[in-house]
């Protein structure tokens, strides 16, 4: 019984997507109607849709003076960031001020989104940078000869089973796979150039992949201010032209069946195991850890 209950809670997790739009908006500061949303990236970045689903809402929205992104996260896959780092710019030519607000980690892909907004604000303990692109193709071959499992494989082309967890990689496969993984490291690079306007060699010592503090981003150029989530706030306030205090808003989802059965945390993780397994993709602007 117990078994079956949690392989229908992972099952139930797979067909989650790591956000919904079945949402509840908190406010909360000063009285006024002019006011900061706040859209929040919490984790793995799997999947661009309910991101940006939240920017087109509040740049439409005109009490919404100005947006705050939120960045919690390691990264994630290329496509997705880089979707959600153009709806940023094209939130910012509607004529929308867009914050990014570092918490504890905003690396790779999260800043990969960060190059597209007015400003960046990080905490001196940030963990921020990690410029790159990362690949993985586990290898069983070993394990499978020793229990004895053999298999074939019939393709349409050389590099058609590329990246096969069956067989070691040939010399020509990873020399190929490198070409496409510099392509993508020149597009985050690109990003990097054009959001923080540095020189193109100054970025490229920096893009190695390594991470940097808050206070040491901002030492190298990559953010442009220290602080909390509340001086991103005052900052957004100020670019949208609120008097006094921002009124503050922000989403949050309700309580799902699956928070109900094994608590909030628990199925935030399933969930995002599951996203996991339904956007797997090879590339990724992601930090190890």
């Amino acid at each position: 019984m117990v078994m079956a209950l949690a392989f229908f809670l992972l099952a139930t997790a797979v067909t989650t997507e790591t956000t919904t739009t079945d949402t509840m908006e908190d406010t909360y500061g000063s009285a006024g109607s002019e006011r900061v949303a706040i859209i929040d990236i919490n984790t793995p970045i799997m999947d661009a849709d309910d991101i940006i689903r939240q920017l087109r809402k509040y740049r439409k929205r005109g009490s919404v003076k100005a947006i705050v992104l939120r960045l919690n996260s390691p990264g994630g896959a290329v496509v997705p960031s880089h979707e959600i780092y153009e709806e940023v710019r094209r939130t910012r030519k509607h004529g929308k001020p867009v914050i990014a607000s570092m918490g504890s980690v905003a690396a790779s892909g999260a800043y990969y989104i960060a190059c597209g907004a007015d400003i960046i604000v990080a905490n001196p303990g940030s963990v921020t940078g990690s410029i790159g692109v990362i690949s993985e193709f586990p290898n069983i071959k070993q394990l499978l000869d020793k229990i004895g499992i053999g298999h074939s494989t019939i393709t349409s082309g050389t590099f058609k089973d590329t990246g096969s967890p069956l067989r070691p990689m040939r010399p020509e496969e990873r020399a190929y796979l490198q070409q496409t993984i510099d392509d993508i490291y020149t597009q985050f690079v690109d990003v990097v150039i054009r959001g923080r306007d540095m020189e193109a060699d100054s970025v490229r010592q920096l893009a190695d992949g390594r991470i940097f503090t808050g206070r040491q981003a901002m030492e190298h150029g990559l953010v442009d201010t220290l602080g909390t989530l509340y001086t991103a706030i005052r900052i957004a306030g100020n670019l949208g032209k609120i008097k006094g205090e921002p009124r503050v808003m922000r989403e949050r989802e309700r309580e799902s069946l699956l928070d109900i059965f094994v608590g909030a945390h628990a199925s935030r993780s399933l969930e995002r195991l599951g996203s996991s397994l339904q956007h797997e993709t090879p590339l990724e602007y992601r930090m190890l850890y």
